[in-house]
């Protein structure tokens, strides 16, 4: 025989269990991957800022989000190999750093949706079919316009006004990259300078390649950014400085940790907004109705420390300009 207060206890546990699976729906684990040619120590503040702007939009791993980090180190096929691994686990969005970060997820995948980050140009490359309505399966945000070479050059020059010869140290197994350095070269013979792009692979090719920029008198260099760059910086910076080379960076990165000057993106500011997009996403938007985004800050950062021992006097308009300068 049931009781009055059975049935009445049993009525309302029914009515709550739509409620409860609801809620458990809400609450499953959403799987964030991430696929960069960054290493620990490059990327680990990046990935701060990105949890840290995905938690205050309600996104708290080990609750409702899972993040899976893949780290290339430089090594573009270990990206497509890690890629690969990725979008086996099924994740419901990737965050594709660089040309070939979001290549190696491309290769495997044209339909888990994708956030990419520090990309020159996709729709010269063909990554998206417009800036505005990106359509298929990737938004983001773009990394530098071909433009900024010319501006790279311009404060190599300032720096070192009877600078003949420029030497460009990039990956040419990056494609954005080796656009990147036949804009520069290009502008460079405009200007009466003999500029020169070495393409390097790895850390033996980034060796000979200053070491040859060193033999030359009045020459100076220009770092091209990519994540081998990045990954090898310390090696870099300190071949540059053995030779006493004027250089020009990409990143803030390069100057923070001895290099002369850098103009470039503030990494930081771009995995803020990257989590804004991630969390869109993961609340239904497609990514094709997310417009590609343009970069609006760059930062000019001077180690004085570093001109002080190549014997270079930086001009004060030079210093004024400058967001931050490093003593």
């Amino acid at each position: 025989m049931i009781r009055r207060r059975d049935v009445i206890l049993l009525l309302g546990g029914a009515a709550a269990w739509p409620i409860a699976a609801r809620a458990q729906q809400e609450e499953r684990i959403r799987l964030v991957g991430i696929v960069s040619s960054l290493a620990e120590p490059e990327m680990q503040p990046l990935l701060t800022v990105l949890r840290d702007k995905l938690k205050e939009l309600g996104w708290n791993e080990g609750r409702n989000l899972s993040i899976d980090t893949r780290l290339g180190r430089g090594d573009y096929k270990r990206m497509v190999d890690d890629a690969n691994l990725l979008i086996g686990r099924k994740p419901d969005v990737i965050v594709a750093q660089g040309t070939p970060g979001l290549n190696a997820v491309r290769e495997h995948s044209r339909a888990v949706p994708v956030v990419f980050v520090m990309v020159a140009d996709p729709v010269r490359f063909g990554l998206i079919e417009s800036l505005a309505r990106p359509g298929g399966h990737a938004t983001g945000f773009t990394n530098f316009e071909l433009t900024i070479g010319g501006k790279w050059l311009e404060l190599l020059k300032e720096l070192s006004p009877g600078i003949a010869r420029v030497t460009l140290i990039s990956n040419s197994a990056n494609p954005a990259a080796d656009q990147l350095s036949r804009f520069i070269e290009s502008t460079g013979g405009s200007a009466g300078l003999d500029v020169n792009t070495a393409s390097v692979r790895n850390v033996v090719d980034i060796a000979v390649a200053i070491d040859d920029a060193g033999r030359h008198r009045g020459g100076g260099l220009i770092v091209v950014p990519d994540g081998l760059m990045t990954v090898h910086r310390e090696l870099i910076i300190g071949l540059i400085a053995h030779h006493r080379l004027p250089a020009v960076y990409p990143f803030r990165i390069f100057t923070a940790e001895g290099g002369l000057i850098s103009y470039g993106l503030d990494y930081a500011a771009i995995y803020q907004q990257a989590g804004v997009y991630v969390d869109r996403i993961l609340r239904g938007t497609q990514p094709a109705d997310l417009p590609v985004q343009a970069p609006t800050k760059f930062e000019l950062v001077i180690n004085m420390k570093t001109a002080k021992a190549l014997g270079i006097e930086v001009p004060p308009m030079l210093l004024a300009r400058a967001d931050e300068v490093i003593e």
